[in-house]
């Protein structure tokens, strides 16, 4: 689907939209017992953010990002003709059980994940409740998009009769813990794309090889070779469980052009004086990316491709590489 935005407004404009989710739904509450709060500090917590830009040809898709706010992000993904929101879902648990080494369960992350998506009891340590999954703070924040800016027309991604997205024309994306939630909640649920900025992780589960609701040629992966994802093959087994050597090689792409080969795993080695933290998120926009000498981003390509490379076009398939180690567990936790 493509529509033109800017017909429905008399003067296009990118419009950068933020509301509490508590203020939007009042069921919405903290969860100190993950360290997740709607206020800290005297601080709003809940804060979300919204893009659109009606001056561009909309593409009729959603991007619902997994992590922080990433301003120039969004005015890249919306400078595609996508819609862009930010949510805040109960994530906080990370911190608390994201420690290694893993317990028994290979898939013990992974259950918590996708409850923290959707709000319903796959794990047994967390209680999140829908209204404070991702989901249904996503399903929300579009309802009141739709009203608050109609000129955006932010209602083309809402059911009929308003109870759910329509998640064929979402893009769930993120950067480490959540591209890895984008991950899992995507072999869940199918949605139109996966975007996984610096990820996925969970090195030591087996939930990416689970059977997929989403088709593998719709996921997308980009890291730094400095990441300290890479190291302990945590990367590469990700994106060979999840199938994505189906659909092509890993590219690096400071040496190849786009379309990179048609591939889903893409990689860079530019220059981040050797700093592995700043490698990790180099590879979204922002302050932590790399310039050329003219000031500009290298890697503006790339950020396109992510987003809007046609998910039919793949590349060839390529063979496990035997260098690449997919069950950690056996390997790591004798």
């Amino acid at each position: 689907m493509s529509i033109s935005a800017s017909a429905a407004d008399p003067s296009p404009k990118r419009y950068d939209l933020t509301a509490r989710a508590s203020q939007i739904d009042s069921r919405v509450k903290a969860h100190p017992e993950i360290n997740f709060f709607l206020e800290k500090d005297g601080k709003p917590q809940d804060v979300q953010h919204a893009c659109v830009d009606t001056r561009v040809k909309s593409q009729g898709k959603l991007v619902i990002w997994l992590m922080g706010h990433s301003q120039p992000l969004f005015e890249r993904v919306s400078g595609y003709g996508l819609h862009a929101i930010q949510v805040h879902y109960a994530n906080g648990w990370f911190g608390q059980f994201g420690k290694e080494p893993p317990p028994a369960d290979d898939k013990f992350l992974g259950k918590i994940r996708l409850e923290a998506a959707t709000g319903e009891d796959f794990s047994d340590v967390v209680n999140i409740p829908k209204p404070d999954g991702m989901q249904e703070r996503a399903l929300q924040f579009v309802k009141w998009l739709a009203k608050e800016n109609p000129v955006g027309e932010w209602q083309q991604f809402l059911t009929a009769d308003g109870k759910d997205l329509k998640w064929d024309r979402v893009i769930m994306a993120g950067s480490s813990h959540g591209s890895t939630t984008a991950a899992r909640f995507a072999k869940h649920q199918k949605v139109d794309r996966v975007v996984m900025f610096c990820g996925p992780r969970d090195q030591y589960e087996t939930w990416q090889g689970l059977p997929s609701a989403t088709p593998a040629n719709r996921y997308f992966g980009f890291s730094h070779v400095l990441d300290g994802g890479w190291t302990g093959d945590h990367y590469c087994r990700s994106w060979e469980l999840l199938g994505l050597g189906e659909f092509g090689p890993i590219v690096d792409v400071d040496e190849t052009k786009a379309p990179y080969g048609n591939t889903r795993r893409l990689i860079t080695a530019a220059d981040v004086k050797k700093d592995a933290n700043r490698a990790h998120s180099s590879v979204v926009p922002g302050g932590s990316a790399v310039k050329n000498a003219e000031g500009k981003f290298i890697h503006e390509e790339v950020w396109k491709y992510l987003f809007t490379h046609p998910v039919e076009e793949t590349g060839a398939a390529t063979p496990h590489d035997p260098g690449c180690k997919l069950n950690l567990r056996k390997t790591e936790t004798k």
